[in-house]
């Protein structure tokens, strides 16, 4: 096992490298100049080139590369032409909110995606399951805006239940310690902060959540009914075991590979995901600030955001690769 982390963490190194170089070429590839942005159309040549010299701007692209890979070895990424603040710092302070959302939908797109895939499953071609892959087929083609704009008129301007925007409600006090505020709420004792801050990411996760549980419910579903077909699984039926005995107890577990497979994947999507998602509820994660910055061509903050979305996500499935072990003890890596 520790030789098989160590080729996956060797790989990382070469995925990484290879992840920035794209993403630099394709970035300096679109069209604009994030000094016409700053500086605005009506400025002079001299203040172009001023900020073209601070940010290496007008040396050649592999001089600017090895700049910026340099920086980055030493774990800065740079400081953003919009806001003048170290990229590194600037991601610190926003994952946390990026990180909270994502946790909260992946739980919602976990525990209903499963149950309702074991549920079809158990029940193939009754009613329950052609609903339920009904439903899972219109949660994968919904699209995500459409749908927070949808719960954000209903649930939050029509009705009024639930908060349109943000993180905490307006004169609400929350001691921040580690960012994410259902835990800080929690750490601190405070109630108050941590209903709000629940009622917060209920309209965002479920807009989140939607396509991925969708998907969990469809692999569920379909790991499943591969498994309940196996000779062992009669073999249990014919023993005398109740049918409650027989799924819950064996058949999830063998199926719980390609399900944990999907939800891996699913925990990296939800952050790049969370681009739409943040900018309708006016969250301020990691997907607000790349929208922002793709818009202002800031070149720093886009590298340093691939750059850091790539290593969680390799890392992501590296974690899921070790679970696999205790799922399945028959799995060994070489």
């Amino acid at each position: 096992m520790k030789e098989y982390i160590l080729k996956r963490l060797a790989m990382l190194i070469v995925v990484l490298l290879g992840v920035s170089i794209i993403t630099f070429v394709l970035v300096r590839a679109a069209p604009g100049d994030p000094a016409v942005n700053l500086a605005g159309e009506h400025a002079t040549a001299q203040v172009l080139e001023n900020i073209r010299e601070k940010y290496h701007l007008n040396k050649p692209l592999y001089e600017q590369y090895l700049i910026w890979i340099e920086m980055a070895l030493k774990g800065d990424l740079g400081r953003s032409i919009k806001s003048r603040e170290l990229v590194t710092i600037e991601i610190i302070e926003r994952l946390p909110t990026t990180l909270e959302l994502s946790l909260f939908a992946m739980i919602i797109a976990s525990f209903f995606g499963i149950i309702a895939g074991i549920v079809s499953a158990v029940r193939q071609y009754s009613p329950v399951d052609y609903g339920v892959m009904f439903g899972a087929l219109f949660g994968v083609s919904m699209p995500v805006f459409w749908l927070g704009l949808m719960m954000l008129f209903i649930f939050g301007v029509k009705l009024g239940i639930l908060p349109i925007g943000g993180r905490l409600t307006t004169g609400i006090y929350l001691e921040r310690i580690t960012g994410l505020n259902i835990l800080d709420s929690i750490l601190t004792f405070n109630g108050e902060a941590l209903l709000d801050s629940v009622k917060h990411l209920i309209l965002p996760s479920i807009a989140l959540a939607t396509i991925p549980m969708a998907t969990i419910a469809r692999m569920t579903r379909s790991s499943m009914l591969e498994v309940l077909r196996q000779d062992y699984i009669r073999t249990e039926r014919a023993k005398g075991l109740s049918e409650r005995v027989v799924v819950y107890k064996h058949a999830i577990r063998n199926a719980l590979i390609p399900i944990v497979t999907v939800i891996g994947m699913n925990v990296g999507l939800l952050m790049g995901g969370a681009v739409l998602t943040e900018t309708i509820f006016t969250l301020p994660g990691l997907g607000k600030y790349i929208a922002d910055a793709i818009l202002a061509y800031d070149y720093p903050v886009i590298q340093g955001f691939t750059l850091f979305f790539a290593t969680a996500f390799v890392i992501i499935n590296l974690v899921t690769d070790i679970i696999y072990v205790y799922i399945d003890p028959r799995i060994k890596y070489r």
